[in-house]
């Protein structure tokens, strides 16, 4: 099995490939088409903002290849939310893979932006991406942008209000939480996706 990980750019992709290879997954970092075609799975991490990440696959050419994808692709954190239509982030368009629109959480009084720490997850929906996850998991959040909950949501977090915590639409999968900092969680769902 061929693993990828889309170089985009994300500062968290060391610590992805570290969290793959003590799975038994050695993930290439790439940015080459041909590459990501060919790979059973194909994962798009990221930290940072909507328009750089945008701009950055605008600028390899992936836009395209990544919306034809057809075998398992699963966007982490800013991954997760490029799968989608638009962000509020830099008045942003994704991928539109999900249809969902990217939000900037409401700074309440409270309620600091951005939000960060663990958070338990939420199952909404059965799935394989999910197997095994018991009641009162949790996985480790950093992130000022969210998905709202909709027909693409697995599992969800709450922080003041639901959000999307796991999402898919088709084959296509996202983690808005760090899967390589949530410790067992972590590891059995990018697991459960090596095995999709």
């Amino acid at each position: 099995m061929t693993v990828v990980l889309v170089d985009a750019g994300g500062t968290n992709i060391g610590s992805v490939r570290y969290a793959l290879q003590r799975l038994g997954a050695d993930a290439a970092l790439t940015s080459d088409a041909a590459a990501i075609r060919a790979a059973d799975k194909v994962i798009l991490p990221g930290v940072g903002s909507a328009g750089p990440g945008m701009a950055r696959l605008r600028e390899l050419g992936l836009v395209e290849l990544l919306r034809s994808l057809t075998q398992p692709v699963l966007g982490v954190c800013l991954g997760m939310q490029l799968l989608c239509a638009h962000s509020e982030e830099g008045d942003t368009k994704c991928l539109g893979l999900i249809p969902a629109e990217v939000r900037r959480f409401a700074e309440r009084p409270g309620l600091r932006v951005p939000h960060m720490g663990w958070n338990r997850l939420s199952v909404q929906r059965e799935h394989p991406l999910l197997a095994g996850l018991g009641e009162d998991e949790q996985a480790y959040f950093v992130h000022s942008y969210a998905v709202p909950a909709g027909e693409w949501t697995l599992a969800t977090a709450d922080y003041d209000d639901a959000f999307s915590a796991v999402v898919a639409r088709g084959n296509f999968h996202g983690m808005q939480f760090h899967p390589e900092r949530s410790a067992a969680v972590g590891a059995k769902l990018l697991k459960n996706f090596l095995v999709l």
